[in-house]
């Protein structure tokens, strides 16, 4: 007897999904690839999907928010554990990562770094990156741009990196 089936939901209950938001320059990318050198995980990028990828401006209808959740969900329906990073904007990403934070069987956890606008500079300055500086720094700034429904736990500036991949390896049960 054939079964009326409706798959719902994404990924697994053993599939981790981490989501790290914040501006420019607070070092998620950094804390993204130190879990990647301690766990087998995808990590979805904002900046190589939307700006590599798609080369396209960040805004209203821009086809990253789309591409990011399909990447995310393919590889969270393939068993992988998945890192999204990126400034992941509340009002243009916001609906899309509630939606998969919502469709995710697995454990989810969402981190906002937020740190003050001086030491993003300090920090962006440090890497030696001459494509953008202190100005679109500023044009890209969002002041606690907080994404409802998803409590998301801060980061600050006084947290080494390696503490807060402690923090989130603890907080996802690896």
């Amino acid at each position: 007897m054939l079964l009326d089936r409706c798959v719902v939901g994404v990924g697994s209950v053993s599939t981790r999904l981490v989501v790290l938001r914040g501006n420019s320059g607070s070092g998620k990318s950094v804390i993204a690839r130190m879990l990647r050198d301690r766990r087998e995980l995808t990590v979805v990028s904002q900046d190589v999907l939307r700006r590599d990828v798609l080369g396209v401006a960040d805004g209203h209808d821009n086809p990253a928010v789309g591409l990011i959740d399909l990447v995310a969900r393919y590889s969270l329906d393939r068993g992988m554990d998945v890192v999204v990073d990126g400034i992941l904007r509340s009002d243009i990403y916001g609906p899309m990562l509630q939606s998969l934070a919502a469709d995710h069987l697995g454990i989810t956890r969402f981190f906002r770094f937020d740190l003050p606008f001086e030491e993003t500079v300090r920090r962006h300055n440090s890497k030696g990156c001459t494509d953008f500086g202190e100005r679109e720094l500023r044009q890209w700034w969002r002041d606690d741009d907080v994404l409802p429904g998803c409590a998301e736990r801060v980061i600050g500036t006084g947290q080494d990196p390696d503490a807060i991949v402690d923090l989130i390896i603890t907080a996802l049960g690896w």
